[in-house]
């Protein structure tokens, strides 16, 4: 039975990887980046507050204390999906994903400055790598410097650094007592509240008119696919399996579920160097997930 917690991080790190065809598809639709992300996290909040009510209620329970947590978590959250959703629509899905996942090195060097955090050699040399692979992959080496879609990069980058702030502020939530479920809903929802005045409900309406019903699964699939369930697979199995090997299996399965999504959909087919690049980075934050001692 406990095979299965292994499938979850691996199922979460292939849904995360899809959101690129979801963010690609509703842009070419005409639905902004606000607008995209109040229906992405306004649906979520049904199936995240689904998972609370099956397993405990009691998440729901908060201390005023908790909110300006809450309120990080979800201002990160929103420069999170914002950056990943313009560098998927502006550079190779497969090298977005690489990007995001580089926030484990942002952790490690904002931990040495803010926590006095020791970076090891193994760190060290994982980060190098990790960034040397992220060159490989954007084709500097193949293309001049103008054919890179250098916002792109950016936006990749900026993902992954809010990313990094998430994760530090969740886990200081989590020391306060908070479960995920709860720093979620409540991120969220805070969120859905502070995007209804940016949401272009015209963008909605029209696109929803194409075809309502497939629309509508439409965007339930995207809420759910690339955000809610990817979320709670995630938290479902920290509570069986080792965090760093749950890391390990996401942080290898989402880049190369983008990479076969942007080949399929998008025939998005790396170089030889750009593949090696992306081994090498993934390879790299795979080592550096991993704990520094195995007992």
């Amino acid at each position: 039975m406990k095979k299965i917690y292994f499938i979850l991080p691996i199922l979460a790190g292939i849904m995360f990887g899809s959101g690129g065809v979801f963010v690609r598809t509703l842009m070419v639709n005409g639905i902004d980046s606000t607008t995209l992300l109040f229906l992405r996290f306004s649906i979520a909040i049904i199936p995240i507050m689904i998972a609370i009510l099956v397993t405990d209620k009691s998440l729901l329970k908060i201390d005023l204390i908790d909110i300006s947590l809450f309120l990080v978590c979800g201002i990160c959250i929103v420069g999170l999906n914002l950056c990943y959703n313009e560098s998927m629509g502006n550079i190779p899905l497969s090298l977005a994903a690489v990007l995001l996942s580089l926030a484990p090195i942002y952790v490690i060097i904002i931990a040495y400055f803010t926590f006095k955090e020791k970076i090891t050699r193994k760190k060290i040399i994982c980060m190098a790598l990790a960034i040397f692979g992220c060159i490989l992959m954007t084709g500097v080496l193949e293309t001049s410097l103008s054919n890179i879609p250098f916002y792109g990069i950016t936006a990749g980058i900026g993902a992954g650094l809010f990313w990094a702030i998430y994760l530090m502020a969740s886990k200081k939530s989590i020391e306060n007592g908070k479960h995920t479920f709860t720093i979620l809903i409540y991120s969220i929802t805070i969120i859905s509240m502070g995007l209804l005045p940016f949401t272009n409900f015209g963008q909605i309406t029209n696109f929803i008119s194409i075809n309502p019903i497939l629309v509508i699964i439409f965007l339930i699939m995207h809420s759910t696919f690339s955000f809610a369930l990817p979320y709670i697979f995630s938290t479902v199995s920290l509570e069986h399996i080792d965090s760093g090997i749950a890391s390990i299996l996401l942080s290898g399965a989402e880049p190369f579920a983008a990479l076969i999504f942007g080949l399929i959909f998008y025939s998005e087919i790396p170089t030889f160097l750009m593949f090696c690049g992306f081994i090498l980075t993934i390879i790299a934050m795979m080592a550096l997930s991993r704990k520094e001692e195995i007992k």
